[in-house]
């Protein structure tokens, strides 16, 4: 396990437990990537510099502590331009690692789908694009010109941008190829009139867990480690009201997400866009719980989704004091544990008011060569009574207008 330093900038404004609170959380992240933290610096300037955004004495400074400490690693709580990353790799003469680059690595170590792979090597590519070195020029050897006589052909910088460009081509076909697939889905789940709730969230707020415990299997991964999982997963759950409705389970959030991983990830984050309700899932045992909920807002802003209708819930009830769950209970907020399931019937309860339909009333009469489509109309609808006699199989159902002219198109009778 090698040994890390995290460094931050104080800038004027910025609040100190503010810088500190990041730092715990880069600190977590470090160690989710594998590393040992073994100091952290924090330096008040009026503001950053453009070429080693700490500057070069402070840089200096580092180095000596960091080989004093037998430190291999500088981990920068913000993203480094790719001069000053060149800089202080150069001054210090140590690995320079920034916020994005750490939660890239952490990314690719836990993709495991075909989906989440070709999602962060597009974004790994994009990151280090502009900063492939200029150090070392040579003139290859390829044949340029007409006939046999040899030009300089291309520069190997250039022949490696053009390599990671036409790679990342191929991965933006890749991911529309998927996005294609995702919206084909959602159109199924439309003429099914199947709502999905996406669950959205901070990491580690507990999302995997709510999802195990609402669909009873426990299969999906789910452990407390910062983006434990990045694949969405979607599972059917049946509402008190005998509705079927599906719940996803999106990838976390985090301060300072990589602009180019929202990018990346867009074929999945549009499960959230495309959702009929959120769910606000916050770890309410968190000291930094409120910033986590403002990083999650702007996030879901970022994604256009800001107007769907959206439950906020504090998660790990079992964790809070006695006075602060009276309190969170007290502004008629939904507190629950996805751990021990307390609270969880109430949260089903609000989602079944937002997404269920002003529903009808209906009676059909089918004859028994159609008995192949009951299935078909029990996951449509909420069927309240089924006889057979005979002749012919009555059902008493209840549905949504946009259900009963599903179920009418698949009768092949005309809408009434």
């Amino acid at each position: 396990m090698e040994k890390a330093l995290l460094a931050g900038v104080c800038l004027p404004g910025q609040k100190l437990r503010d810088i500190n609170d990041s730092l715990d959380e880069l600190s977590r992240l470090a160690e989710t990537a594998g590393a040992r933290v073994e100091k952290r610096i924090v330096q008040n300037r009026a503001s950053i510099d453009s070429a080693c955004f700490i500057g070069r004495g402070k840089a200096a400074e580092i180095a000596a502590l960091a080989r004093e400490l037998g430190i291999v690693s500088i981990i920068f709580d913000d993203e480094l331009k790719p001069v000053q990353q060149k800089n202080l790799e150069e001054i210090t003469g140590l690995k320079i690692i920034d916020r994005t680059r750490l939660i890239l690595d952490i990314f690719a170590r836990r993709a495991r789908s075909k989906e989440g792979i070709l999602q962060v090597e597009r974004a790994q590519l994009e990151y280090y694009l502009p900063r492939l070195s200029k150090r070392g020029l040579s003139l290859d050897s390829q044949a340029g010109g007409i006939g046999t006589r040899r030009g300089p052909g291309e520069k190997k910088l250039e022949i490696d941008q053009r390599k990671i460009r036409d790679r990342m081509a191929f991965l933006d076909r890749e991911i529309e190829l998927i996005s294609e697939h995702r919206k084909v889905l959602r159109q199924k789940r439309a003429q099914n009139s199947q709502a999905l709730i996406s669950i959205v969230g901070y990491t580690n707020a507990g999302k995997s867990t709510l999802l195990n415990l609402l669909c009873e299997r426990g299969e999906i991964y789910a452990d407390d480690k910062l983006f434990a999982t990045l694949d969405p997963t979607t599972r059917q759950v049946k509402l008190e009201n005998g509705r079927t409705v599906l719940f996803t389970d999106t990838v976390g959030f985090i301060n300072k997400l990589p602009h180019m991983l929202v990018a990346s990830f867009k074929a999945t984050l549009e499960e959230i866009s495309g959702a009929n309700c959120l769910i606000h899932l916050i770890d309410a045992s968190n000291p930094a719980c409120s910033a986590q909920e403002e990083t999650v807002i702007n996030v879901l802003k970022e994604l256009g989704a800001q107007n769907i209708p959206m439950i906020t819930v504090f998660n790990k009830a079992d964790l809070l004091a006695k006075n602060r769950l009276e309190r969170l209970r007290g502004n008629k907020a939904i507190a629950i544990s996805a751990k021990t399931g307390e609270g969880v019937g109430a949260l089903l309860k609000a989602v079944e008011k937002i997404v269920t339909p002003k529903l009808f009333a209906h009676t059909l009469s089918l004859d028994h060569s159609e008995s192949a489509l009951v299935n078909k109309i029990h996951s449509i609808s909420v069927v309240k009574k089924q006889e057979y006699d005979k002749n012919r199989i009555r059902l008493k159902i209840e549905c949504s207008s946009e259900q009963w002219s599903i179920i009418q198109s698949i009768l092949g009778r005309p809408k009434k």
